[in-house]
Parts: structure tokens; sequence; C-alpha cells
């Protein structure tokens, strides 16, 4: 494939998956700003407490989509039978939500309390998690099918389904916390019809001409799972990233700023939703062409595919930052309904480190995906795994501990910046292998 092919496609893909993964950004801060509306503080701290559960439900279909249609392209692509492997992530993803309805019914409380809510707050996050958790199975399908209909050439389709859910949830939001005033249950309600529209949306390619994805009935086999989950699980653990940085974060700054600490890092962490969700999107675009280059051994296409996607995440860091950081007072203004000037000042002050850490942050997403598409499982569960836990938990605690709010802030710039050292270290090698393989002067392979 010849680069202006390359590119071509690549602005197809990628500029339609940003723009998806845009309007969700818009859909979490919409669901941000009616909270603090309708709720105030106490919402937002809530929210920041309970989105926790939604990030691992989200990212848990995530996971079995994107490593199921990684698989599917890969074997595809390879000339290798890939018929069962839409069956086999839809069954993975009934056994995981059968899990979260469990937990709904039974354990909320208890999940709530563990991730630091008490008093008003824990009934508030109570109320949304409960609902998230027993309608989890719209969510997860959802992002099944969102993947492998991506994969099998209609990410048009793909794209709809995700703009329509944005949209919607913000309509949903507007009736239940402003006019019937359902609080977090109302919340949590909007963004579960918001995702049953989607997938109304992406299941109709199934009817197009075009579809090449098929339900058979098979032998469900652990091993096809275990694939799935193996090529998925760098997608699974960037995702977990942001949870379990958020559970750390709201235990650190409970003890430092209390419930006004986690309200003003709500409101940052949901800003930066708006960068993360693009560096997902440009992730999530890159996938299919480096699983195509891969299965068919196009070089090309892999290397200069990845050119752009690095290109693009930089620059997009760059020009975020310059925007937030002259417009700090604006966006807190949006959000500060009770005009607490504690919370102003740390909204303002945390926005402009934490968004530091955005200009590395992307590197992080694209070289993750990179070796998910190209089957190098290991390179990429270490890079999620070094930004997901290793490093950020250590560093929060430490820093928070030492420099307050300060150093809870520098914690996500230290993070990101060692991971995206490892990032280029790891990327240098597989790119420096791949051509003495191609050149002929080694016998190793990907």
């Amino acid at each position: 494939m010849n680069k202006k092919v390359i590119f071509r496609e690549y602005t197809k893909y990628v500029g339609l998956s940003v723009v998806a993964m845009v309007c969700v950004s818009l859909y979490v801060l919409a669901d941000t700003w009616f909270i603090s509306v309708a709720l105030g503080l106490n919402g937002l701290a809530a929210l920041n407490i309970s989105i926790a559960v939604f990030g691992i439900i989200h990212s848990s279909g995530l996971m079995i989509g994107i490593g199921g249609a990684t698989y599917y392209t890969i074997q595809k692509n390879s000339g290798k039978n890939s018929d069962t492997i839409l069956t086999h992530a839809l069954v993975h993803g009934l056994f995981v939500v059968v899990i979260f309805i469990t937990v709904g019914l039974f354990f909320t409380p208890q999940v709530a309390r563990l991730l630091g809510a008490e008093g008003v707050i824990l009934t508030m996050a109570v109320d949304y998690m409960r609902t998230l958790l027993i309608f989890s199975p719209i969510l997860v399908i959802n992002n099944i099918l969102l993947a492998f209909v991506r994969n099998d050439n209609n990410p048009k389709l793909a794209m709809a389904g995700m703009v329509v859910a944005s949209f919607a949830n913000i309509i949903f939001d507007y009736i239940f916390l402003l006019t019937m005033e359902l609080g977090m249950f109302g919340a949590a309600l909007a963004t579960v019809l918001a995702f049953t529209l989607s997938l109304i949306i992406v299941s109709a390619h199934f009817f197009t001409k075009n579809n090449r994805l098929k339900i058979r009935k098979c032998k469900i086999k652990i091993k096809e799972m275990l694939k799935i989950d193996l090529l998925g699980s760098s997608t699974l653990i960037n995702e977990l990233a942001f949870a379990v940085s958020l559970i750390v974060f709201n235990l650190v700054i409970l003890r430092i700023e209390g419930n006004t600490g986690v309200a003003a890092f709500s409101v940052v962490a949901n800003v930066a939703i708006i960068v993360i969700t693009i560096f997902t999107g440009v992730a999530q675009g890159i996938q299919p062409l480096i699983s195509r280059g891969f299965g068919v051994g196009d070089r090309v296409l892999i290397n200069q595919t990845l050119k752009y996607a690095l290109i693009t995440v930089v620059a997009i860091s760059l020009f975020v930052y310059g925007i937030t950081f002259f417009n700090a007072d604006a966006i807190v203004a949006i959000f500060n309904s009770e005009s607490d000037t504690v919370f102003a000042y740390l909204v303002t002050y945390g926005l402009r480190i934490y968004f530091i850490g955005l200009l590395f942050a992307g590197i992080n997403f694209v070289a993750s995906a990179f070796f998910s598409a190209i089957d190098s499982a290991k390179e990429a569960v270490a890079i999620s795994m070094l930004r997901g836990s290793v490093i950020i938990i250590p560093a929060t605690i430490i820093l928070g501990e030492i420099f307050a709010m300060t150093g809870v802030w520098f914690a996500f710039l230290t993070t990101e910046l060692v991971v995206a050292l490892v990032s280029v270290m790891f990327l240098y090698i597989k790119l420096k292998l791949k051509k003495r393989c191609s050149d002929g002067t080694t016998e190793n392979k990907s």
C-alpha cells in the first residue's frame, strides 16, 4: 500500500473514531455539568467515586471487543478461520456481565464504601453504581459490537452509534436530572438508555450487504477466549488505569482536602477525559490498519500508520495544553455553581499541572495499541501496567504525603513521563528488530 493510500485510510479510520470518542467525552462532561447544577459538590464527589465502576464495566467490554476484533482481523487477513471469533467474544461478554449483575444486586454499598463514599455521598454513589451494574449487559455488548463492526470495514456506522448515544445522553441528563429530579439514578439511567440506542444502531450492520460477521453455533473453547483477553488486555488495563488512579487519588485527596478536593479532582479528571478519549480514538482507529498490515506482512502500512498516530497525539496534546493553561479560570466557572473559592483554586492549579502529563500520555496510548495490534501483548501489557498501577499508585501516595495536593497533581505527570520513555524504547527495539527481519539479517520474528 503506498503512502497516499495509507494516509487516506488513516484519516478515515482515525477521524471517524476520534469524532465518536470526542462525542463520548462531551457526554461525560455533560454528566459532570448537569450533576454539578442539580446536586452540587456532593454530587460531583459521588460521581468521581462512582465513575470507577463505570470504567471497569466500560473497559471490560472494550477489552473483549478490541481483543476479539484484533484477533478477527489478523486471522482473516492471514487466510485463517475467523468465523467463530465473534461468537466467542459475545459468550465471554455474557460471562463477565453475570459478575457485574451479581455485584450490583448484592454488594453495591460495600463497593461504594471501599471506594471512600460515606454519608449522603454513599447514598448517591450506590444509586449510580447499582443502576450501571444491573444494566451492564447493554454497555458490554455494545462495546464488543462497536469494535467488530469497525474492523468489518464499517467505521462510519460505529461512529454513528457513539455520536447518537452521546447526544441522547445529554438530552436524557436534562430530562432526568433537571426536569424530573431523579438524582444520581437519573444520571445512570441516562447513560444506560444512551448505550441502548448505540447498540441498536451498530446491530444494523448485520443486515447490510457488506456484513462478513457471523454469530455461529460452535463449541466454546476457553483458549479462544484467553486469546481474546490477551490481545485486549492492554486496552483493559489502559481503561482501568483511569479507574485505578481515580480510586487512589480519591482516597489520598479525601485525607488532604476532603470532599471539596475530591470534587475538584472530579472536574480536572473529567475535563482530561476529552483528551484521553481523543487518544483512545486514535488508538482504536489505527488498530484495524496495523492488524491488517501485520496479517498481510505490509511493513510500510504498519510504520506509516504508527508515524501518523504519534504526530497526531503530540500535536493535539500541545494544542489542548495551550488552550487549558490560558482558560483555566473559565473552565472552573462552568462547574463552580456554588462559587467556592477553595474549589476554584484547586481546579485551576490542578488543570495547569495535571494536563502537562497528557503530552506524554498520548504516546503511551498509541504505543500500547500498536503492540496489541501486531500480537505483541507482552510490551502492550507492560506499558499499560506501568501507567495503570505500578508507577501511578506509589507516586500518588508518596508525592501526596510530601507535597499535599501539589504532589497529587504531579503524580500523573511523573507517571506518564516515565512510561513514555519506556514506550519509546520498546518501539525503537521492535521496529529495529522488524527492519532487520525484513532485511534478512536475523531470523527473529514478532
